[in-house]
């Protein structure tokens, strides 16, 4: 699993499907590169709060993203988790990985 760092990865990711949750929207497409890599990206705006919200906020994103990305995910697909305001930070971890485990699965059945 590599992660997304060109702003042009992630405005096609904005492009493509997407998935949201009660904790985090997920954006998800098929690179079709022949690259079987999975890639993700994580973002937080200011709604989320301030830099110390919005850190952690992506910190448990990324950890949800090591946990089931590589089981769940498709390989070849680009995804970018974004969290949401009052939600990513204080949701159970075991409630964001049911999150993110649903968005998989719908994103999935969409492509």
């Amino acid at each position: 699993m590599s992660v997304l760092r060109k702003r042009s990865d992630f405005l096609a990711a904005a492009r493509a499907q997407r998935q949201g949750t009660g904790s985090m929207m997920v954006q998800g497409r098929d690179r079709r590169d022949g690259d079987g890599a999975i890639r993700v990206g994580f973002t937080c705006s200011k709604k989320v709060g301030n830099a110390v919200a919005r850190n952690r906020a992506k910190r448990r994103l990324r950890a949800v993203a090591r946990e089931l990305l590589a089981a769940e995910g498709k390989s070849g697909w680009d995804y970018v988790l974004i969290g949401r305001a009052d939600e990513t930070a204080t949701r159970p971890f075991e409630a964001l990985k049911r999150d993110l485990c649903y968005a998989l699965r719908k994103l999935a059945g969409q492509g």
